[in-house]
């Protein structure tokens, strides 16, 4: 079978010739193959992000596309419009950027930090390198800005979604947003505020399940089709407790899956961080089809075997490898990739009977994880994870 055609047997319920290998390596290691600053990447898309993923992919022989769902073929064309400006340039080459809004004239009260070797520094207070929270001096955003996310002209005249379609081919699988999100609470503030006034968050609950069938229509109507819906949120049990989380995010799931199987279309939720919870409540409640990480202790609290048992008839389970201690410094430890040929067989042996599994990782491999540990994953799934 080809990348493609194992994903979708599986997310279809059927028996592909191995188990799927699809690692998270979704931002720091395609940018890492690059050879570029990531700034290049992140603040000027040379390449984007979408297309170094997908190269990426290719490199490792992956079965991959699960990471990339940020392709939204229907934006709000009512958000307002922001425009990222320099504010501050380091010695380095690095620098920091403010979203200013000339419709409102509004700046955003916080900006992105672009390094040379990671992604950009979200939320960072000006303050903090020591600007004022409003500009007075600032630059224009150049250097070969294409938009995001694009391509280049060999593609030209295509929507990014098609973009990337096209480019992926039959490398793996491609989703878009379904519109709901597995998380309305999202941080320390907002938790205070849910248990200081919860209406606000259940009407913002409600506004999502009102646009969210405004959204299947167009999306039951697309040609050709996403493979695949997603709809989760990183951290939905971090910022919300599983109470909070079924009063808010459940019903918008529920709503989301079923309208999704009704039209043939897989859903997916990722979150990372605790997760065993969410895990029951989307397989004996929704009709979601597959849920990632699955991370284990100390950044998850996943047991695959034990969630394969409860649950494997009823949801397609994908991960769940440490990405510090087995996948980042698995070769150090032991002088090879033997940890992460042994946790790749152990993941197949606790999940993978009967299909519903696709070999994965925690959430995002670091920059630096050898390729080696990479490659001894499809090495595994493509030779111990073969079906009779």
């Amino acid at each position: 079978m080809t990348p493609r055609e194992r994903l979708l047997a599986v997310l279809h319920g059927q028996l592909p010739d191995c188990v799927p290998c699809c690692p998270d390596i979704s931002n720091m290691v395609p940018c890492r193959l690059t050879g570029k600053p990531f700034w290049e990447i992140y603040a000027f898309h040379n390449p984007p992000l979408w297309k170094a993923h997908i190269d990426a992919l290719n490199y490792f022989d992956l079965d991959g596309g699960f990471e990339m769902y940020y392709f939204d073929p229907f934006p709000d064309e009512t958000a307002p419009k922001w425009e990222e400006r320099v504010v501050k340039r380091f010695d380095d080459g690095g620098f920091a950027t403010q979203k200013y809004s000339p419709q409102t004239g509004e700046w955003q009260g916080s900006l992105l930090v672009y390094t040379a070797d990671n992604p950009p520094a979200y939320g960072v207070k000006p303050e903090t390198v020591g600007l004022p929270a409003t500009p007075t001096e600032w630059e224009e955003l150049t250097g070969g800005v294409k938009g995001w996310p694009t391509s280049d002209d060999t593609w030209e005249g295509m929507t990014p979604w098609l973009q990337a379609r096209e480019y992926l081919g039959d490398r793996g699988v491609i989703g878009i947003p379904s519109g709901i999100s597995t998380c309305l609470v999202h941080s320390p503030e907002e938790i205070y505020a849910y248990y200081d006034d919860p209406e606000p968050f259940r009407a913002a609950s409600r506004a999502a399940m009102e646009r969210l069938e405004k959204r299947m229509e167009k999306i039951a109507n697309m040609n050709p089709r996403p493979d695949f819906l997603f709809c989760g949120c990183s951290g939905s049990l971090i910022w919300q407790t599983p109470a909070m989380f079924r009063e808010l995010a459940l019903p918008g799931l529920k709503k989301a899956t079923e309208m999704a199987y009704d039209i043939g279309i897989p859903t997916h939720v990722h979150s990372c961080g605790p997760e065993a919870k969410l895990v029951k409540m989307a397989a004996e409640e929704t009709r979601l089809t597959v849920i990632d990480p699955l991370e284990i202790p100390p950044m998850g609290d996943c047991d695959l075997a034990e969630l394969k048992q409860r649950y494997g008839s009823k949801i397609v389970l994908k991960g769940n490898l440490h990405t510090t201690d087995v996948m980042l410094r698995g070769s150090v430890l032991s002088g090879g990739v033997d940890d992460v040929v042994r946790a790749s067989k152990k993941a197949i042996d606790d999940a993978g009977a009967g299909g519903g599994f696709i070999l994965s990782t925690g959430d995002q491999c670091g920059r630096d994880t050898p390729d080696a540990n990479i490659r001894a994953m499809v090495e595994v799934a493509r030779t111990y994870g073969r079906y009779k």
